[in-house]
């Protein structure tokens, strides 16, 4: 339980905001065996539990209703009941349930007894849950709850909701006692235990086991308490409000009671003293029933308690409870003096509240003023103390003196008074020097004299001190020294004493400088130079002046270690197994002589090892026992008295490799072949400081000494080539590295085995037919092994030869070549050792012959018909008829697809002798010869007519095969093209039409139509293609001709083009004129105006104005360039219709009338109205404006208008069908 709440502190008042919780928690349920705890509050119906969440926001959970709370460390925490309350724990089938009853105490006669506390309670802290007895009598003394409300709990227990109550320790400060328990006599007793009966009954039933008529265990409730009380429930006006809805459901007895406890009368305070008081009252009093009678005095169950709340902040200010308990009077404590209080009781009883009574207010007496502080020491000297003090409270009553006393320095604990005075310092003279002296002080009023204050012990200040002893040394460094002295012996050891430490340093010239200035007796100087001496002396002073300074003394500083040695180098050439090192003294020898030098060595660049090579005082060192080719670091410190210098900077030495030793004489790897050995060997055991770069193989041959190198490489193995079978070969070794060659390596002798055959000679070719050769061949010499066999390759290409024949022959017969062909042979010879090398490769070239047969034939297409260029044998023809005619150029012929036939072919493979024409075969007609050329073009053919053709090729030894017959068919002839004809123009556009219609034309091929139209520059652009016999051009200019031609095509072909048609567009007419404007100027004449209109292309634009009365025709009144016109002559009686139309006046054709403007109508003057008076002047105006405010529908709006009416005609007939007839 480390982490509870620790106890309140003695004395805490309750805090008035602090909230009352709606509903004490049942008996708590400790639920699971876990490490973590569910802690079960069950609340009852009617009850209601108020937490405070961590958000510090507050909620009511009204019963029945079950608080889940967590238990960290999975315990029952111990439940803290106040006196008179026993917990006891029951299990049952796994639930663990604490119980919290009332205690039966003895009965002792209870009397006036002042307010006091109750005892600690019995655990070292205060648990986080602590139930709360419900609908039990409260205790005699309200427990205050933990600071800060329920929400500041210890987190051991913190859990969702936090508990209703909690109760804490109070210390007593009265000096009288008061029982610990609750006392009841015994009809008390029993209606105690009726009461307990009745809840047990209701709780019993659960939710709906509620007696209507008993009241329910219900939050606190408040009948009529005043606007201003500082009572809460958990959740401030809200729950007021919830307490006051749940108060209408009260039942009789309840509502009874609470007005039993609102008659509490006023209190009476009296014996009010400086610092207390003594608050009395008088119990609620009986009602009287209907009849007149008192009731029944056995009616309340349980006995009246009561709480007494006090107010220092007026009678509206928060209110503290000092006291909650059976009796009818409480003495109140700890008050302040002087202050104006408000006192108030407020009667309880089965947990209902009465209306608090008004409040009382009494003002404390005053009293002597409190125990000042004890006085100070403002200044003094050997001889003379001056005091101060201040004031204390004075408790309501002006301070008029103070009572100083003092013990005259004797130590004996008895005062004598010193002063007595309304002053607040002394001055007191005449003492001692270095002497003790104690002082009290006391204030004094109308009303008494406080209490001394603390004793306080002064000193008096002592003579000029002796000088000190010399300063001792105590510690020495590099740059400071630690210096102590002793303190005079002839001064007190209360006197003050201070001391001035000086220094000089050797050869400053600047004298004795202070270095320090207090209390202490030691001092450590820095910032010093190494190896310097300085002098020291010490003085000391107090308040009555300086003391001479003591004796010089010198204290010298101790060197500094000394620099690393510079300039490392080698001296001399660099030897494989040694090199001499050489340095300089350090530049700074930390002021002392270096005594030695020590030399490190390191193999290698890591610097993990280093060994000591060399120590002494000389400058130079020989490292020898070095290894060839190897890396060493050297590094140098020195010593002195000072201390170790730091190391020196590494210098790095690469020791020189020498060429590696004899290797071990290679040795065969495998069998050896016929022409190659493989051989492999192991790097030499002394690579001479270096990797072994290369190796170089030597082998010397059967009949010569001589040796030629026949590898060289780093890798441990090779393969020697070139070798005689059979032979006995020497091979040695030898390895490289950057330092050169090693000497060779003892011999190893090879034997290599028998070979494959020679390679064969050149075979020989004879030609029998072009589709025959003979080939033959000699054997090769044999290598030691019979040739058992030969291989003859035979191919086209010499890089694809394959095997035509295996055999031990000397010769083969070739068959079904190709005549006029290259082919390439060659022949190899086999033996048991192996196969060997292929001979050359022979060319052979087969005889020409006739052409083979075409493979395919193809058809030209149109386009290539179009572009297709004529032989040159052709063009000579038609140069000389040029020539004939006169040299005129004729334009190229024109192939039509339905007269001629277009054909390509793949020229067929000449065997040799070149193709000199080809024969088209065209079955009935006669066959047609042409040159040396893969396209023909074959003329005067019958439209729409199939032919079969085979085409044969020719050359200087015959001709060739027949190619297989291909059909080809010609197309029929295209059509012509149709005429041209505008149906329908206007100024911008044509509308175009040819044929005679879809309909005639269905039968025939499916034609279609391309129309075109020229432009400025002479050329056609297509406007339409397409199958369509009509065509509307757009977008044309006014007064202007355009040229149209057509052409007609097929699947035939595209037929030729018409003759170019002109059409012409006519000019266009003006713009609509907007509604004219109809003013009525008198009762038989009105203006008509209306918008004018720009020129149209240079030519005038002139108005005609037609009218209409009543239902007559429109007839013209105005034509001319005015935009305005005034009619005259107008009945009175009848309604007139104006209408314009814009008439544009063409240079050179007629007049042309654009579109007429919506109908304006004028209504007729009524002559019913009579004028007013006043009306005069404004008779001309009416009928204008009442012409143009009635003016008629125009014929848009009329049409809109019959259509909304079919619309809305439409939709009534739907719905009337929908509903009468569908239904």
């Amino acid at each position: 339980m480390a982490d509870h709440t620790p106890p309140l502190e003695s004395g805490q008042l309750l805090s008035p905001e602090l909230p009352i919780l709606a509903s004490p928690p049942p008996p708590a349920m400790v639920n699971g065996e876990g490490p973590q705890q569910v802690i079960l509050v069950q609340v009852n119906p009617g009850e209601a539990f108020t937490i405070r969440r961590e958000d510090g926001q507050y909620q009511c959970i009204t019963g029945p209703a079950q608080v889940p709370m967590m238990s960290p460390n999975g315990s029952v925490p111990p439940i803290y009941v106040p006196p008179g309350y026993v917990s006891q724990i029951i299990e049952e089938n796994g639930v663990r349930r604490v119980l919290v009853l009332p205690q039966q105490p003895e009965f002792h006669p209870g009397g006036h007894s002042p307010l006091h506390h109750p005892p600690p309670p019995p655990h070292a802290h205060l648990p986080a849950f602590i139930p709360h007895p419900a609908m039990m009598p409260p205790p005699p003394h309200l427990y205050t709850g933990m600071a800060g409300g329920v929400g500041d709990m210890s987190s051991q227990y913190i859990s969702q909701y936090h508990p209703a109550h909690i109760y804490s320790e109070q210390d007593s400060h009265a000096q009288h006692g008061r029982p610990q328990f609750v006392h009841r006599d015994d009809r008390a007793s029993k209606a105690h235990e009726r009461l307990q009966k009745k809840l047990k009954e209701r709780q019993g039933g659960g939710g709906g086991g509620q007696v209507k008529d008993s009241p329910p265990s219900s939050p606190q409730k408040t009948c009529s308490s005043p606007p201003t009380a500082d009572i809460h429930n958990g959740v401030g006006g809200k729950g007021l409000d919830a307490e006051q809805g749940q108060l209408r459901h009260l039942d009789k007895e309840s509502q009874a009671l609470q007005a039993l406890l609102s008659t509490t009368s006023n209190p009476v305070v009296s014996d009010i003293q400086a610092r207390g008081a003594v608050v009395s009252w008088s119990g609620p009093t009986r009602l009287e029933s209907e009849n007149g009678s008192v009731e029944d005095s056995s009616s309340p169950p349980e006995p009246f308690s009561f709480e007494v709340s006090v107010s220092v902040s007026g009678k509206d200010g928060k209110y503290q409870s000092v006291y909650c308990g059976e009796e009818l009077s409480a003495t109140l404590e700890d008050l302040r003096p002087a202050t104006d209080y408000h006192v108030r009781v407020q009667a309880m009883c089965n947990c209902l509240q009465g209306s608090p009574s008004e409040a009382v207010s009494f003002t404390t007496l005053s009293c002597e003023p409190d125990p000042p502080n004890a006085p100070r020491k403002a200044s003094g000297t050997k001889n003379t103390l001056v005091l101060q003090w201040k004031a204390p409270c004075d408790n309501g009553s002006k301070i008029q003196n103070y009572i100083l006393q003092w013990d005259e320095g004797k130590g004996t604990g008895l005062y004598e008074q010193i002063y007595y005075g309304p002053q607040k310092q002394y001055r007191v003279a005449k003492l001692s020097p270095a002497s003790r002296y104690s002082f009290r002080l006391a204030a004094k009023n109308d009303m008494g004299a406080s209490e001394f204050s603390e004793v306080v012990d002064l000193f008096t200040s002592c003579s000029v001190p002796l000088p000190p002893f010399p300063p001792e040394l105590e510690m020495a460094g590099v740059t400071w020294l630690c210096v102590k002295w002793q303190r005079p012996s002839s001064s007190p050891k209360e006197d003050d004493i201070y001391y001035i430490l000086e220094m000089e340093e050797e050869g400053s010239g600047y004298g004795f400088q202070p270095s320090y200035d207090g209390d202490e007796l030691s001092c450590t100087v820095r910032n010093l130079h190494r190896s310097t001496k300085y002098k020291f002396r010490v003085a000391a002073y107090n308040s009555e002046g300086k003391s001479h300074p003591s004796p010089v003394v010198e204290f010298v500083t101790s060197p500094d270690r000394p620099g690393c040695p510079c300039r490392l180098a080698v001296r001399g050439r660099v030897l494989p197994n040694s090199f001499k090192i050489v340095w300089e003294p350090p530049k700074e020898n930390g002021g002392a002589q270096v005594t030695k030098y020590v030399m490190e060595l390191s193999e290698g660049l890591s610097g993990l090892s280093w060994g000591l090579v060399y120590s002494g005082p000389a400058l130079e060192h020989v490292c020898d026992g070095l290894k060839p080719g190897c890396s060493y670091q050297t590094r140098v410190y020195c010593i002195s008295e000072g201390g170790q210098s730091p190391l020196s900077e590494t210098l790095q030495v690469q020791t020189p490799a020498v060429p590696p030793g004899p290797c071990q004489p290679p040795r065969l790897v495998g069998k050896p072949k016929a022409r190659e050995v493989q051989l492999r060997w192991g790097p030499p055991q002394v690579d001479g400081g270096s990797p072994v770069a290369c190796y170089s193989v030597e082998v010397s041959g059967p009949q010569s000494e001589e040796s030629r190198e026949v590898y060289q490489g780093a890798e441990l193995d090779c393969s020697v080539g070139g070798l005689l079978p059979g032979k006995t070969y020497t091979f040695r070794l030898k390895a490289a590295n950057k330092a050169g060659y090693g000497p060779l390596s003892e011999r190893c002798e090879v034997t290599t085995g028998p070979g494959a055959p020679e390679q064969c000679k050149a075979p020989s070719t004879t030609c029998k037919s072009p589709s025959c050769v003979v080939i033959s061949w000699e054997s090769p010499p044999c290598n030691g092994a019979p040739v058992t066999e030969f291989r003859l390759e035979w191919g086209a290409a010499e890089g694809s030869m394959q095997v035509c024949y295996n055999g031990a022959a000397l010769s083969h017969e070739m068959k079904g070549l190709l005549p006029a062909t290259n082919y390439f042979c060659r022949v190899q010879a086999v033996n048991v050792a192996g196969v060997g090398a292929f001979s050359e490769a022979v060319l052979c070239q087969t005889p020409c012959s006739v052409p083979a047969a075409v493979s395919s034939i193809y058809a030209l297409k149109e386009s290539e018909l179009r572009r297709y260029e004529n032989p040159a044998d052709e063009d000579e023809e038609e140069e000389e008829e040029e020539e004939e005619d006169g040299g005129k150029p004729q334009p190229p012929p024109v192939y039509s697809p339905s007269t001629c036939l277009g054909i390509s072919w793949d020229p067929p493979c000449d065997h040799g002798a070149a193709i000199t024409s080809y024969l088209i075969d065209l079955g009935e007609r006669q066959p047609v010869v042409v040159g040396p050329v893969t396209r023909h073009i074959i003329q005067h053919l019958q439209p729409d007519t199939s032919y079969r053709i085979r085409i044969q090729a020719l050359n200087s030894l015959g001709a060739g095969p027949f190619s297989h017959t291909f059909k080809l068919k010609t197309k029929p002839l295209p059509p012509q093209p149709p005429r041209l004809e505008c149906t329908a123009f206007s100024h911008q556009t044509l509308r175009l039409k040819w044929g005679d219609g879809p309909g005639k034309s269905a039968a025939s091929d499916a034609l279609q139509y391309q129309l075109q139209m020229g432009d400025r520059s002479g050329r056609f652009l297509s406007l339409y293609k397409g199958p369509c016999h009509t065509h509307k051009v757009q977008r044309l200019n006014e007064s202007t001709s355009y040229t149209f031609r057509i052409q007609a095509f097929n699947e035939a072909g595209e037929g030729p083009f018409s003759n170019v048609y002109t059409f012409t567009t006519p000019r266009s007419p003006p713009a609509p004129v907007k509604a004219p404007k109809v003013e009525r100027l008198d009762d038989t004449s009105c203006e008509v105006t209306w918008e004018a209109l720009p020129p149209m292309k240079g030519d005038p634009v002139i108005y005609t104005l037609q009218c209409m009365m009543g239902n007559s025709e429109f007839k013209q009144a105005y034509k001319g360039s005015s935009t305005s016109y005034q009619v005259q002559n107008l009945q009175p009686s009848s309604d007139y219709r104006f209408r314009v139309c814009a008439v544009r006046q063409c240079q050179d054709a007629p007049e042309l009338a654009g579109p007429y403007s919506p109908t304006v109508t004028l209504p007729p003057q009524r002559s019913d109205v009579a004028p007013g008076p006043g009306a005069a002047g404004s008779g001309p105006r009416t009928g204008p404006e009442c012409g143009r405010a009635r003016q008629s529908l125009t014929d848009e709006q009329c049409a809109f208008l019959l259509l909304m009416v079919f619309a809305v005609i439409a939709i009534l007939i739907a719905f009337v069908i929908q509903y009468f007839v569908i239904k």
